[in-house]
């Protein structure tokens, strides 16, 4: 039997909300490997996000239902991102797309995954993905500034082949190296328990 140190992810919930773009592919491996470290992981996605995976696979990597719908009386009372945060130890979005990362840095709540950066209080990560030119836009180079100035861990994208068949900066982060910032993020929480 080997003798691997306990993950700091070991029964803490990570609430991981996927958007809608290519990339979103790659969350089904990072919620595979958190739950593999042991974490209890809920994920929201955005309408869009449904577009490129269903939340079929989420559930069955997570073993928890997914969220979509900011109206989910029926599991949530008292709101899904009002429950949803305060259950979350860590809160992460990969990818986060351009949209998102617009909402998120301005404070709209116009759907669940932007209210819940509103209502969550522990450490926010963020995995930017999409196109070279849009990820060096001026807009989204202020968004992801404003997100860090108020808290927020940006993982930023590596280099490499995009699906829009260029090479360039804009591949969301590899699930790896998400995984152990969420390893980070929950070893800085020792102690604190929801």
């Amino acid at each position: 039997m080997s003798s691997q140190p306990l993950s700091s992810l070991r029964d803490r919930e990570i609430l991981l909300g996927v958007t809608g773009g290519i990339a979103a592919y790659k969350a089904a491996d990072l919620c595979s490997k958190c739950a593999q470290a042991g974490a209890r992981v809920t994920v929201v996605m955005s309408a869009a996000a449904e577009q490129f995976v269903t939340a079929t696979t989420f559930a069955a990597l997570s073993g928890r239902p997914v969220v979509t719908d900011l109206f989910a009386e029926k599991a949530y009372p008292r709101g899904a991102h009002i429950e949803l945060a305060e259950r979350a130890d860590v809160f992460v979005v990969a990818p986060a797309t351009a949209r998102f990362l617009a909402q998120a840095a301005l404070g709209l709540a116009d759907d669940l995954l932007a209210t819940l950066t509103l209502c969550h209080t522990g450490p926010f990560l963020v995995a930017p993905a999409m196109n070279t030119d849009m990820w060096e836009k001026p807009a989204v180079q202020r968004n992801l500034a404003q997100l860090q100035s108020d808290g927020a861990t940006i993982i930023n994208p590596g280099s490499g082949w995009l699906s829009c068949g260029r090479i360039g900066v804009g591949r969301m982060a590899e699930p790896a190296e998400i995984l152990g910032h969420l390893e980070q993020a929950c070893a800085g929480l020792a102690g604190r328990t929801r």
